[in-house]
Parts: structure tokens; C-alpha cells; sequence
């Protein structure tokens, strides 16, 4: 049950009547939970080589989540000293997390015969509700806020079907205190939350979904594919990568607010960044203030004394040495695979390089020239894309491993033949899409249209609006101009759902197995 399928369209309008109209105060987190518990019902994964109830394991680890997570917040409260208690709460959170994201990749090699163990289904979501639940234990054990006492708010503030697939991260802080308000049915509010939906949704299956069809042929044959074609596959999968995610994350945001609930937003134009420090304050900007409020701050604070070799000459760390630390460790986190490692490792060497030349030579004005501005965005976007490349490679696009990356960044340097990249693209198309010419030429008109209207709205939300929310955005703009934009995101959505899926089926999200 996808936010873009036939049957969350209908899942969703239910659970809000049931909740705004029906259900009393006192009852309303009990739905919510219990929607969230057949959402993930219908989110567990399948596959003949589980045997017994194994693809019930999920629902499990969530439940049990969940009490452990509940029971640790009131203990926390009673304690006088917390750190202790804390950390073995982290520790075992963690340690379920990292068994369910490396133990399949490590079985092959573990000593036991074939037949015994068997690879584990992966939960949804798990890294997003294991990082809300660590910041909710952390934050009773501060005394940033009182523990839950209600088993049912708690669980459903973790589990909420909204935000379980792939986030935003939520912090209980924000998100708790609205869960004991009531929430009842607001025109308006419905009004907003289905124009965000509308924008997440076009942007998932008539931007993302559409050029994916490009990017998979030619990334699966990238030995096969020239210089230019790789380019425009790499460029294509970090356009892919960005709308996709910012899609699911509006729709996140739309099913919330039409519940009546305020979640983070998690993208804010982030192309438009002029250096990381601020390319990174608009992606994935809830696990970006995550990773800098539970791992860059302790790490800056901590005694530094007590460790090998390290220890005997500096007693903190660098607040430079903590960044690349930081997206180092975010890099384990997106993945098992030496791809992700790669990739982490060049997110902490463009955040630690940053800041080095910074210390060099100061922080650059700021009113720069446009020209050094937008050369400056251009030069963080061409490296963003390059780390795309091991991004790819770890999300098996078309191929896995370090092998892939290296076939496609070796590409890059063969033959640039105009008439060949216009055949391989062509090509492409025909493969991806449909094995007709004129319906390839369909594609290519489609994407013009939905990508250029996709970076207007993005140009008009960082320049004339200051990145403001995406529905304020929209609701801003002239009556002519808001209609004309309501029936193109309309037409949009419906082409793109059509053509990537031949109807209401879809593509899943790029983030949702993390």
C-alpha cells in the first residue's frame, strides 16, 4: 500500500473521516494505531524463501519496539542516574537495527550449513522509527520533556503510517503534544493537505518514476553506453533521487496535515544550496538536524582522552574531525555495501573540506555576485552527482558494487558522439518505456513539461517565496495562475501514473528499504 496506490487513495480518506468525524478524543490515537498496524500489515514484505510466519517478524520487532521503548522513557524518568540506563537502551535499539541491516548481507559468509539460518525479511521503516525512538529516550533522560505515560500515543507516534515508511524523523517533543490534542475536520486544512499531496504525488510518478525509465536501461548496460549518455543517466538518477524522495516526503507531510497533525518538512530546494553547509539544511533536513542534535554534538562534547593512540594528544575532537565523522558513519547507515561507504566518505570529505577552506581563507560574503553563486551551486551539484554514482550502485540500479561504479565513472570518458548519445538515449527510452517511436517521443515531450514545471515551482519557492512550505507556495500564486497549475498537476499525474505503471500501481520509493 504505497502513498501513490489506488488503494491508499482509499485507505487514507477513511482513516481521516473515521478519525476527525467519528471516533471521540479519548479513542482517536487508538485508531490512528491501528490504521498504522494494517498499513504496515499490507507494507510487510513477501517472498517464498521465508519459511513459517517469518514475514510476520517485522510486525514483531515493531511491537516489541515499541514496549521496550515505552517501558525504558518511564524508567529513564524515575532514575536519578540516567546515563547507564540510557546508553543499554541505545545500545539494544541499535543493535536490532544493525542485525536486520547486515545480517543477510553477512550470512553467506557465517559458519553454519545452508538451511539453517535463513535471510531475514527487512522491516519497514526501521531505521526511521529506530531514530525517533532513540531521540524520545534521549530527550526524557535531558529532561527536554516529561516521559509518555500512554502505551497507545507512544506506539502511535512511532508507528505512524504517515511518516513509517521513510520519515521525516519526528521528534516526540513536537509530535506527542499534538497527539493528546483532539483533532476534528478543518476545510481549509483539508484543502492544503490534498494540494500538498497533489504536488508529493506529481512529483513521485510524473517526474521521479518517469525519468527512472532513462536512467535503468543505460546504468544496466553501462560498459554498453557511451561518455554522454552516462552523464545524462547520472544526472537523471539525481533528479530521480531528489523528486522521489521530496514527493513521498509532501505526501508524508499532506497525510499528517489532513489528520490534523504538523510534521517536518524535509526538503527545501536543496540544488539551490551555494556550498554542503547549505545543501544539507534542505536535504533530508530531519536526519540531517538528527545526525547534528544525537551524533555531532555528543561527539564535539565528549573526552576524547580515553581513547587509544588519539587520547594521548588531544582530549576533544575537532569539530571538523566530528563532521566527517558524522557523514562517514551516515554513509553505514544508508547501506551494508562498500558503495555506501564510499559515498559516506565523500559526503564527510566535501563537509570537512568545506569547513577547512573556510578556517583558510574565511566564510565567503554574503551577497557574492550571482555568476559566483550560481558557479558555486553548479559545482555542488556536479559533485552531489558524482557521489550519486556509488549511491546508485549501493541501490543496485541496474547493478551493484563497486564494480558498477567504477564501469560507469570509467564510461564517462568514452566516446562522446553526439550521434551516439542521441542513438543510446533514444534507445533507452524505447527499452524503458515503450518499444515505439512515437510513443518515445510521447516520453520526451511529457518529461520536458512535467521537469520544467517542477523547476519552477522549485525556483519559484527558493527565490521569490525564501523556501517557504510548498503548499504556501502554491496557494500564493495568482487565481489564474493557481487553476492552470491545479489541472496541469492533475493531467500530470494521471500521465505519469499511467505510463509507469499501465494504472494505480507504481513505483515503490527509493528510500523505503532504509
Amino acid at each position: 500500500m504505497s502513498f501513490q496506490s489506488f488503494s491508499y487513495f482509499a485507505f487514507l480518506p477513511v482513516v481521516a473521516f473515521l478519525y476527525l468525524k467519528v471516533f471521540p478524543k479519548g479513542w482517536q490515537n487508538g485508531l490512528l494505531l491501528a490504521a498504522s498496524a494494517v498499513f504496515y500489515w499490507f507494507n510487510r514484505p513477501t517472498g517464498d524463501s521465508w519459511p513459517c510466519a517469518w514475514p510476520l517478524v517485522p510486525l514483531a520487532v515493531l511491537a516489541a519496539v515499541c514496549l521496550f521503548v515505552w517501558r525504558m522513557g518511564l524508567a529513564l524518568a524515575r532514575k536519578e542516574k540516567k546515563g547507564r540506563l540510557l546508553a543499554a537502551a541505545v545500545v539494544a535499539l541499535l543493535a536490532v537495527l544493525a542485525v536486520f541491516k547486515y545480517f543477510n548481507f553477512l550470512l553467506p559468509v557465517l559458519p553454519l550449513a545452508p538451511g539453517v539460518l535463513h535471510a531475514l525479511p527487512f522491516p519497514l521503516g526501521i531505521s526511521f522509527y529506530t531514530f525517533a525512538a532513540v531521540s524520545y529516550l534521549v530527550d526524557v533522560a535531558r529532561g527536554d520533556m516529561e516521559p509518555e505515560e500512554s502505551f497507545v500515543n507512544l506506539a502511535a507516534f512511532l508507528c505512524f503510517f504517515g511518516t513509517i515508511t521513510a520519515g521525516p524523523i519526528c521528534r516526540a517533543k513536537q509530535l506527542l503534544p499534538q497527539l493528546r490534542a483532539e483533532h476534528r475536520f478543518d476545510a481549509s486544512r483539508t484543502v492544503w493537505a490534498l494540494q500538498l499531496f497533489a504536488l508529493g504525488l506529481f512529483r513521485k510518478v510524473a517526474v521521479a518514476d518517469v525519468i527512472m525509465m532513462y536512467v535503468q536501461p543505460i546504468y544496466s548496460d553501462a560498459a554498453g553506453h557511451g561518455g554522454p549518455a552516462l552523464l545524462a543517466a547520472t544526472v537523471g538518477y539525481t533528479l530521480y533521487l531528489y523528486f522521489d524522495f521530496a514527493g513521498y516526503s509532501e505526501m508524508a507531510r499532506a497525510s499528517a496535515l489532513l489528520l490534523g497533525l504538523d510534521i517536518p518538512e524535509n526538503f527545501k530546494t536543496p540544488f539551490f544550496a551555494a556550498n554542503f553547509s547549505g545543501f544539507w539544511s534542505r536535504w533530508h533536513i530531519s536526519l540531517s538536524g538528527w545526525l547534528q542534535d544525537y551524533l555531532f554534538t555528543p561527539l564535539v562534547w565528549a573526552d576524547a582522552s580515553r581513547l587509544p593512540l588519539i587520547g594521548r594528544r588531544v582530549s576533544r575532537l575537532s569539530p571538523v574531525v566530528c563532521v566527517f565523522i558524522v557523514f562517514f558513519v551516515s554513509g553505514f547507515w544508508h547501506g551494508s555495501t562498500l558503495p555506501f561507504v564510499v559515498w559516506g566518505f565523500l559526503q564527510g570529505a566535501y563537509r570537512a573540506g568545506e569547513e577547512l577552506i573556510h578556517q583558510k581563507f574565511g566564510k565567503p560574503k554574503k551577497k557574492a555576485p550571482a555568476r559566483v553563486l550560481w558557479a558555486k551551486r553548479a559545482g555542488v551539484f556536479a559533485l552531489w552527482a558524482f557521489g550519486m554514482v556509488f549511491f546508485a550502485a549501493g541501490s543496485n540500479v541496474g547493478g551493484s558494487g563497486m564494480g558498477q561504479a567504477f564501469a560507469v565513472l570509467v564510461g564517462f570518458f568514452r566516446d562522446w558522439s553526439p550521434a551516439r548519445f542521441a542513438a543510446e538515449s533514444w534507445q533507452a527510452v524505447l527499452d524503458g518505456f515503450y518499444a515505439q517511436n512515437m510513443m518515445a517521443a510521447a516520453w520526451c515531450v511529457f518529461l520536458v513539461f512535467t521537469l520544467a514545471l517542477a523547476v519552477w515551482f522549485d525556483w519559484q519557492r527558493a527565490f521569490r517565496f525564501k523556501n517557504k512550505s510548498a503548499e504556501l507556495v502554491l496557494q500564493s500564486q495568482k487565481t489564474a495562475v493557481r487553476w492552470a497549475l491545479y489541472y496541469a498537476l492533475v493531467l500530470a499525474i494521471f500521465g505519469g501514473l499511467l505510463m509507469a505503471s499501465g494504472g494505480f500501481g507504481g513505483a515503490s520509493f527509493a528510500y523505503g528499504g532504509f
